[in-house]
Order: structure tokens, then C-alpha cells, then sequence
């Protein structure tokens, strides 16, 4: 055992950096809850798409904070889970259909509001009971928790975050040929960094982490030195 982390480590960047990998070891190593906020955007875009509407049709928004009410998150690193009136949606967010209209959803601004409130909420409920949380996500150093006392922002070429996605949907039977998972990691980068609110960007603060040429170990033993250095491990 390392020791248990204390306050909240921010953990942001596009897809397919090992993000949720290594914010899921990071917190179990150190006895701490864990928060994949980008699954809590999803799954109020299968509430969405579940209505049969588009992604970016106008009333979308409105869908997406009703369903919010319903959206439980399960922050155990060893067993996370999210819900959506009481259903395990897990794999079914995981869906192209989903990553398809997430970036659509995730732009609107009432929805970002919505979740945004809930992320702090289940963040302050997991500090008081476990000492400390991995958060990951797009905005959580920038906007979730601007004074997180460690920020991290993964990177990655966009031809390695293709690659290890492809690989991702491959062991889950998804599929998915190497051009076109490709056009969507460079689809939802541009609309993830060019959306009005909360568009994706490292904090001014937060450590920049290239992973093209490190295994899950060697950033996990990288932050596992941050979070030490900082003084969050009791």
C-alpha cells in the first residue's frame, strides 16, 4: 500500500490517452474513490437518444437535464458503474451510437450545468467518506474543481489514441476499421475544443503528460511520484 490520497486529483485530455485506466489505478492504489464523469455525459445521451431524437436536435438539452435526475454514479474504482433509473447502462454507452452524439449533448449548456453540479456533489460526498477521489474528464481541472491541489492533462498523438480505441472496441466486439475510427477521434476533438462551454483544454496549471511511449505502468508510477510530491498521500 502506498498510503490513502487526500483531496482530489483532476485528470482531463481527449480520448483514447489511457485516461480512464490509469485514474481507475491510480485510486484504487491509494484507497480512493473514483469518477468518470464522461460516462455520466453518456449515458444522458442514451437518455436522449432513447427518446429518438438526435443528438443536436433542440430539445435535446431539455431530455438530457430531465434524465440527469435519474443518473446515479457508482464511484468504487474496483467495481464503477453508472446507472439511469436504476438500469446498468454501462455497455450500452460504450455504443457508437452514443459516441457518435455525445459531443453534441455534452455541448449544450444546460446539460454541462446540470452535471457539472452533480460531479461536485458526488465529489464532496467521496472526499468526506474515502479522503480523496480520481476524477476524470474533459473540464475537471479547468471547471469541475479549478482547485484541485494536483491537475493532470494526458495526451496522445491522434494516430495512437485510433489505434488503442480501435483495440478498445475490437475486445468489446464492437468493430471498427482503422480510417474511420481515426475520423471520429479527429471528429470529436474539434467539437470538444471548439464548444462554447467548457471546451476541452488543459488548465493553466495542470501537468501535461504525453503517454505515445509509456505503458499504463510507467504513467501510473508517474503519478503515483506526483501525488507523493504533493504531499496527498497519508
Amino acid at each position: 500500500m502506498t498510503g490513502r490520497l487526500h483531496g482530489v486529483v483532476a485528470m482531463d485530455g481527449p480520448s483514447g490517452t489511457g485516461k480512464s485506466t490509469v485514474s481507475r489505478r491510480l485510486a484504487a492504489t491509494c484507497g480512493a474513490a473514483y469518477l468518470d464523469t464522461g460516462a455520466m455525459y453518456r449515458a444522458l445521451t442514451l437518455a436522449v437518444l432513447r427518446t429518438g431524437l438526435d443528438g443536436a436536435a433542440p430539445t435535446a438539452g431539455d431530455v438530457a437535464v430531465a434524465a440527469a435526475n435519474d443518473l446515479e454514479s457508482v464511484t468504487d474504482p474496483a467495481a464503477p458503474a453508472i446507472r439511469l433509473a436504476g438500469e446498468d447502462i454501462e455497455a450500452e454507452i460504450r455504443g457508437p451510437a452514443v459516441t457518435a452524439a455525445v459531443s453534441a449533448v455534452s455541448a449544450v449548456p444546460a446539460v454541462r450545468t446540470a452535471l457539472v453540479q452533480r460531479q461536485r456533489e458526488l465529489i464532496a460526498e467521496a472526499v468526506a467518506r474515502h479522503g480523496g477521489i480520481v476524477v476524470e474528464g474533459r473540464d475537471i481541472g479547468s471547471v469541475v474543481v479549478p482547485d484541485a491541489p494536483l491537475k493532470v492533462y494526458l495526451t496522445a498523438s491522434e494516430e495512437i489514441r485510433a489505434a488503442r480505441r480501435e483495440a478498445q472496441d475490437r475486445k468489446a466486439g464492437r468493430g471498427g476499421d482503422t480510417v474511420t475510427v481515426l475520423a471520429d477521434v479527429r471528429r470529436r476533438d474539434r467539437l470538444d475544443s471548439t464548444r462554447k462551454t467548457s471546451p476541452l483544454h488543459a488548465a493553466a496549471d495542470a501537468l501535461v503528460i504525453d503517454t505515445d511511449e509509456l505503458s499504463v505502468e510507467d504513467v501510473l508510477a508517474e503519478l503515483l511520484r506526483l501525488v507523493r510530491d504533493r504531499g496527498l498521500l497519508t
